[in-house]
């Protein structure tokens, strides 16, 4: 009952998942059983969403790597998406270990082909777990398959997505029907279905990105809990990774996707950046006893996360916007990300 070296005492034991809260005649229209900020969108659901606009994002600067640096940058990523939809036809045939092998070799060669350090803090353990990380940046998928090649979850549209919609569904990635919020216990079951079956699976449960830098901008309720229940489910443990992006040195919001921007902008940031790095910090694994509170079991992970809130006050600089005290960093767009809500 609770969990193992997490240091929260015994809650409630809930087994169920909550059914969706929608708005209509007998419904609030932004309901209290989900507080924090959100929003309604068009299909009637309700979604979190971050403070994010382009104040988060860096001053309007000359990128620091030079044309030919960029052009070459650039080609670079054309080579290592060609690779992957070749790569969609072979994984299915490929034994499980090579299929994870060249899986991590073609997120940490696509990193490199945009000019991205990779730095891993702590090991991760070798067998099946739920990772859970926070979510900044388009930059975050790629940097988790370059630590552990584990079956993502994202969102069904990704699925449509030319080169990278058929690489994903070969790589054993869950996809969510984010319009259909009754399947989500159908979800959270595939979830545990794949970590009985030995597969470790990764997940962004904040369901949205953001800067990472202000308090303002932090998404209500913070981690979602549904997917948790799947660990639980399959007596798998979670590991909480923690995602920091550097620029020249400093940390930064450069690599962020925020708002409106469109993913090109952001694309067009990173490849003109010179000195750009992602550190994956591994925190130790929680293991949830059978029963565990899926709700206690986020908190745990979100706090291995984000262990204090932010408070400092920041300033924006030419990297982004950066704390005036260090601080630990609070997540970021709800793309490739999954809005679990239950």
């Amino acid at each position: 009952m609770g969990l193992r070296g997490a240091g929260v005492r015994p809650g409630l034991r809930l087994r169920r998942l909550l059914r969706a809260v929608l708005p209509g005649p007998d419904e609030p229209s932004l309901p209290a059983a989900l507080p924090g900020r959100g929003v309604v969108t068009g299909d009637g659901l309700w979604r979190p969403a971050s403070g994010c606009g382009p104040v988060c994002l860096p001053a309007a600067a000359a990128p620091d790597a030079s044309l030919p640096r960029r052009v070459g940058r650039l080609l670079g990523v054309a080579g290592m998406l060609l690779a992957g939809a070749g790569l969609a036809a072979l994984l299915p045939l490929l034994p499980a270990g090579d299929r994870r092998a060249v899986l991590r070799g073609w997120a940490r060669g696509t990193l490199r082909a945009l000019g991205v350090r990779l730095v891993v803090r702590g090991r991760l353990p070798r067998s099946r777990a739920l990772l859970v990380a926070n979510h900044v940046s388009w930059l975050d998928i790629l940097a988790v398959l370059a630590v552990s090649p584990a079956r993502m979850v994202a969102k069904r549209e990704v699925r449509d997505w030319a080169v990278l919609g058929p690489l994903a569904a070969a790589a054993g990635t869950v996809f969510v029907d984010r319009s259909r919020p009754r399947d989500l216990p159908a979800t959270v079951g595939r979830v545990a279905g794949a970590l009985r079956a030995g597969h470790s699976v990764a997940v962004f449960p904040e369901g949205t990105t953001w800067c990472g830098a202000a308090s303002g901008c932090r998404p209500g309720r913070g981690f979602r809990p549904a997917v948790f229940q799947a660990a639980v489910d399959a007596g798998a443990p979670v590991v909480p990774l923690r995602l920091g992006y550097r620029y020249a040195g400093d940390a930064s919001t450069l690599p962020a996707f925020l708002g409106d921007e469109t993913l090109w902008e952001s694309v067009r940031r990173v490849l003109g950046a010179r000195d750009l790095t992602v550190a994956v910090t591994v925190a130790a694994a929680l293991h949830p006893a059978a029963g565990a509170d899926r709700r206690m079991l986020a908190r745990a992970a979100e706090s291995a996360i984000h262990p204090a809130p932010v408070r400092a006050p920041v300033r924006r600089t030419a990297t982004g916007m950066r704390l005036v005290r260090p601080v630990a960093p609070v997540p970021a767009r709800a793309e490739v990300g999954l809005d679990l809500a239950a």
